[in-house]
Order: C-alpha cells, then sequence, then structure tokens
C-alpha cells in the first residue's frame, strides 16, 4: 500500500463511464479485501481484554473466599479448568497429598494445582498464580476480624484473572511451549499446621525437564499499582519484561529493587530455574478482610496483562 498524493491525479471531470468504471473497481478491491481478510491470512495482533479480566476477578469473589476445600475452592478449580478448555488449552489437574498438622483435622484433601498447556518445544514458559485465599486475615485492623478469611481480590483473584485472559488472548499457533499454572495452597504460612508456597513446591518436585524461564503475578490488581524490581528474582528475565512495559509506556512497572519475596517463584529459583515475581507488596489491604474487588483496577490488570502478552509474542 502506498499514499497517493492528489496533486498527482489529473483534475478532469470524469464522464459516465467513468465513473461507472471507478465504482467497478471500487466494489472489486473491497470484494478483494473482504476475501483476504476472510481467509485468515491477515490477522489482527492479539490484544488483552482488561475489562473481562476484571469480570474475572469479580466472579472469583462471587464465590467467597477461596480457602482450602471449601466449596468455593473447588468450584474455583473446575471454573479455571472450564475457561482454560474453552480457550482451546489442554488442562489437567495435579493432585498432591498433604495432611494437615492441625490438631483438629485428622486428613485433608490433596492440594490442586491446574496446569494448562499450549505449544510445544523451546522456548519452554512457565506462567503461573495461586488461587487460593488466605484463612485468616491476620493482618486486619479490627483484632474480632483476625479469624476471618481474606477475600482475596489482589491477593489470589487478580493474577488468576490477568492467566485466563492471557489463555484467550495467545495465538493458538505458537512457536514456543506455554504452561498457565494455577497454584493452590500458597498463601497460608505462619497459620498453625500450614505453611507457605506448598502448591508451588509440590509442582517443582514433579516437575520433568527444566523450564527456560517462570513468571509469577501475584497482588497486580490494585488501582494503585507500583510494581518494583523483586530482588530474588533472575535479573536477565525481570530486565526484559520490564523493558517491554516500558516500550509500551506502563508506567506501574518501576526499575528499582525494593522488596525480597517468598513466593511461588521461590521454588523454582531454588531448582537453577530462571523466575521473576511480578508483585506489588505495597498493598494496606494485604491479608485483611478489606482485600475486597472495590480495590481493583482494570488499568491495572491491563497493564500487567498487556506487557506480558507482547513478551510473549515479541509484538
Amino acid at each position: 500500500m502506498r499514499i497517493v498524493n492528489m496533486r498527482d491525479i489529473e483534475k478532469t471531470k470524469p464522464n459516465q463511464t467513468q465513473r461507472t468504471l471507478g465504482v467497478a473497481v471500487v466494489l472489486l478491491v473491497l470484494g478483494a479485501a473482504v476475501a483476504y481478510l476472510a481467509s485468515g491470512t491477515m490477522t489482527a495482533p492479539p490484544t488483552f481484554d482488561e475489562n473481562r479480566a476484571l469480570a474475572d476477578a469479580a466472579y472469583q469473589l462471587s464465590l467467597g473466599p477461596r480457602i482450602f476445600d471449601s466449596d468455593a475452592h473447588r468450584q474455583t478449580v473446575e471454573w479455571i479448568v472450564s475457561q482454560t478448555r474453552a480457550a482451546g488449552w489442554q488442562v489437567e489437574i495435579q493432585e498432591i497429598p498433604y495432611a494437615l498438622l492441625d490438631e483438629n483435622t485428622a486428613a485433608a484433601s490433596p492440594i490442586r494445582n491446574v496446569v494448562a498447556r499450549r505449544g510445544k518445544g523451546q522456548p519452554w514458559i512457565i506462567l503461573g498464580a495461586h488461587y487460593d485465599s488466605r484463612l485468616w486475615a491476620d493482618q486486619d485492623q479490627n483484632t474480632n476480624a483476625r479469624r476471618l478469611p481474606v477475600p482475596g481480590a489482589n491477593d489470589g483473584a487478580s493474577g488468576v484473572a490477568v492467566l485466563l485472559e492471557l489463555a484467550r488472548a495467545l495465538p493458538k499457533k505458537l512457536d514456543k511451549q506455554i504452561w498457565l499454572v494455577f497454584f493452590d495452597a500458597e498463601d497460608n504460612g505462619q497459620i498453625p499446621g500450614w505453611d507457605w508456597i506448598l502448591g508451588s513446591r509440590g509442582f517443582v518436585e514433579k516437575l520433568v525437564g527444566r523450564p527456560d524461564a517462570v513468571v509469577i503475578v501475584d497482588m497486580i490488581g490494585d488501582a494503585d499499582l507500583n510494581i518494583y524490581l523483586e530482588r530474588n528474582s533472575n535479573a536477565a528475565l525481570s530486565t526484559a519484561i520490564w523493558q517491554t512495559a516500558a516500550s509500551l509506556g506502563y508506567t506501574q512497572f518501576i526499575p528499582q529493587y525494593k522488596y525480597n519475596m517468598l513466593d511461588d517463584h521461590t521454588p523454582f529459583l531454588q531448582a537453577g530455574i530462571p523466575a521473576v515475581d511480578i508483585i506489588d507488596f505495597d498493598y494496606p489491604y494485604w491479608h485483611t478482610t478489606a482485600d475486597t474487588l472495590d480495590k481493583l483496577s482494570a488499568q491495572s490488570l491491563d497493564a500487567v496483562g498487556e506487557t506480558l502478552l507482547a513478551w510473549l509474542t515479541g509484538d
């Protein structure tokens, strides 16, 4: 296609035959363009729908806190499986036995990670988020609320929402292998009978092969989003993602180090696998009953989702 300079066109009044021919040519060109688009030869670049991602977070909240072995927890697993399968991913539930040590519980259901796969070969990239929410809101200012469950809007639902929308937005034909892993039992450390990051620990123990990169998203939906570089994360991987965000104009990714996090990226790092934690830990509602849907922003979900989509596809 080229731009036509109107001065190059002869300024003569067309006769009826010329006008008829002109209309016919326009119709022919339009018809060819429609056929070209319909053939799938030309496709629009993938886009991340932030409003649909926010709706995914809202749905999770509507189920209630996704505390371990609750109805909301089981319904969330079923829903994640249905959504990823509908988007064309190969999906399985990975069950990892885990017995609670609490004196009131003799046994427990297994930890359940949801693993969605697409593509083959190398590079092999894993994106992860935890879907469970914390049993106790022990950081709540109201001492009477500290044994209530955390709603988990940002701490849980936001990461799942980003992964689900990426599942829909990523091309069905990829030049790489991508896994989306929804981790269970991440968020109950410092509660009797529990520890942190149990789902990702079990996943790495059972992992066969070595991924090229792992990206964890956690607490990335809050309206005042400021994502600093995490000190334990792989530096090269972090730099690539933060540079992608900068190229897209997303200032929410701040190229400064701030926190050392124990998160779902930790077991991968311990296994020698490059991993990065994308997290905004400056969130005043962390582990409180105020971690609710009204704290989330579609624009924040979009900044993270579009950045990862561009990084994965090279667009």
